[in-house]
């Protein structure tokens, strides 16, 4: 099994161990409740009064059996919100073109990560470290959200609906575009509401990616 470690918001170290069958089921079960609790108390506290002793009272273990999965409450959370990132993200997969397949994919996962409670509790309570995350690293997130993109950007450069262009530069730019939309949709809500605006992204997106000679 592979478990994996990061600095706030950071990028994934992984430690791999073997375990039988049976340990491996337990194992994964003690880790989504610590996770679960992590997410109980950073919906309550906020990033900064989230304590590992508090995680562990919650899932009903001790703080050394936390502590042998991860290394400190910072690491707790960022794999929590690596878990729910992937969970937000929708799969591309599926009959007929890429392209709009994953236009459809990011502006939902752009409506449901910014619509999120754990990043609505942090925008209100942290922001600042919300912002150092976005604006100066590449985190494990992020990392998680580029490998769906350039698969997907892949595929549909081989089925045509796509441009040709270098597929990590294209997913980059996906990315950004759509995270800056999460990032401002509170901002631009009094002048055009959140729906309209990700609607706008999706128009947008889809126009990036389309081939030149498809595009108006």
């Amino acid at each position: 099994m592979t478990t994996v470690r990061n600095d706030k918001f950071g990028d994934a170290a992984s430690a791999q161990h073997s375990m039988s069958p049976a340990a491996d089921r337990t194992d994964n079960s003690v880790e989504d409740r610590i996770l679960d609790a992590a997410r109980s108390c950073l919906l309550d506290f906020g990033l900064r009064r989230t304590t590992l002793a508090e995680i562990a009272r919650r899932a009903g273990v001790s703080r050394p059996t936390v502590y042998r999965r991860w290394p400190d409450t910072d690491s707790v959370l960022a794999d929590l919100l690596t878990r729910e990132i992937r969970a937000a993200i929708p799969d591309t997969r599926g009959v007929g073109p890429i392209r709009p397949l994953l236009v459809s994919a990011v502006t939902a996962a752009a409506y449901d990560i910014g619509t999120h409670p754990i990043f609505e509790k942090v925008l209100r309570t942290d922001p600042e470290i919300f912002i150092t995350y976005i604006v100066d690293r590449l985190g494990t997130s992020q990392r998680v959200i580029l490998d769906v993109l350039v698969t997907a950007i892949e595929q549909g450069q081989h089925d045509g609906s796509i441009r040709t262009g270098e597929p990590r530069a294209l997913a980059a730019f996906v990315l950004l575009t759509a995270q800056s939309t999460v990032q401002s949709v509170r901002m631009i809500s009094e002048f055009v509401d959140h729906r309209t605006l990700l609607d706008e992204l999706g128009h947008a997106v889809d126009s990036y990616l389309a081939p030149t000679e498809r595009r108006p």
